[in-house]
């Protein structure tokens, strides 16, 4: 596969430094620590802007700076929000500096930030712009690592508001509690009805089996609820309003297959489980909430998320180069 990252050229462009008021209030210093090294290494600007009229000004008038967000999931989130609506998504990559509580910072670690102050900001300095994916709705909301819907709702999370809930976490927890196991893969593995959502898949999905190869039955989580949603990925049906479905998550790969254009998709049914990868999916019901990257959202009646590929880079350690 080929590099997904640019080198930096010449000496540390000059900086933006975004700071986030909740990670001054968490961990003033951090915040220290990663303002000295950055301005160390290069002319630096600092702003904290608290509002989103704010961010957009500080972020239109920023020049040739690169914008450095020093702060949590969440913060990152805002500002590639932002620039998507001044359409400077690509325009400079974007630096990190991971600071907050650890359930608020499940993005970094995924992307490959360091989570260090110093050796974030070194990175920023002296890495790597990698060409990453994200999310974006049809209202032009956009999600930095994923959607969740669930039969039950949102809710706000844990702690600060709008704090960031590791979805790649609930991913893997969902399929470990499963305990799926492969069905078909590879490129040959052609749609096919799976055990009861009415839906059918691309390659690469999973369901739980019983013996002989039969759809076992998957028990619900405690206070999981379902709704009844038509899902369609790809314009391939994944889930109808006739069968109920309990939790939609879509998650952008990280690690190696970061920058691919595509999101993974699991549709947990009563007594079925569904995986699928694609460049969009369509949710419609009578009224949903989601979450995304942890933020409540809805109710809304219909939502499309497509991926944008490479529309964003993220500097990172040269030795997270993918190759």
């Amino acid at each position: 596969m080929s590099s997904l990252s640019t080198p930096a050229t010449g000496g540390p462009e000059p900086l933006l430094l975004l700071l986030d008021p909740a990670a001054r209030q968490s961990d003033g210093e951090s915040v220290r620590i990663a303002k000295d090294v950055l301005s160390g290494g290069t002319d630096v600007k600092v702003a904290c802007p608290e509002t989103p009229s704010e961010l957009d000004r500080v972020l239109s008038h920023r020049g040739r700076r690169r914008p450095v967000v020093i702060g949590s999931d969440l913060a990152l989130q805002r500002v590639l929000q932002a620039l998507y609506r001044q359409r400077e998504l690509g325009a400079d990559p974007v630096g990190l500096v991971p600071v907050g509580r650890p359930e608020e910072l499940a993005a970094a670690r995924a992307l490959g930030v360091p989570g260090a102050p110093v050796a974030a900001a070194r990175a920023v300095l002296t890495g790597t712009a990698r060409k990453l994916d994200l999310l974006v709705d049809d209202v032009g909301g956009v999600a930095l690592g994923g959607v969740r819907i669930s039969g039950s709702g949102t809710r706000r999370p844990v702690g600060r508001p709008g704090g960031w809930r590791s979805l790649w976490a609930k991913l893997a927890a969902a399929e470990q509690a499963t305990a799926l196991t492969p069905e078909r893969t590879g490129a040959g593995a052609g749609p096919e009805h799976t055990g009861g959502t009415g839906g059918s898949t691309r390659a690469g999905r999973t369901r739980r089996t019983g013996p002989a190869g039969r759809p076992e039955r998957i028990e619900p989580a405690r206070g999981e609820h379902s709704a009844r949603l038509r899902v369609e990925a790809d314009g391939r049906l994944l889930a109808d309003v006739h069968r109920p479905v309990r939790v939609v998550q879509v998650t952008l790969p990280s690690g190696a297959a970061a920058g691919e254009g595509v999101m993974e998709i699991v549709v947990r049914a009563p007594g079925a489980l569904l995986r699928a990868r694609a460049a969009s999916i369509s949710v419609a019901g009578r009224g949903f909430g989601y979450e995304a990257d942890g933020r409540p959202v809805g109710p809304v009646r219909a939502r499309t998320w497509t991926v944008h590929a490479g529309c964003w880079g993220l500097l990172l350690p040269v030795t997270q180069d993918a190759s």
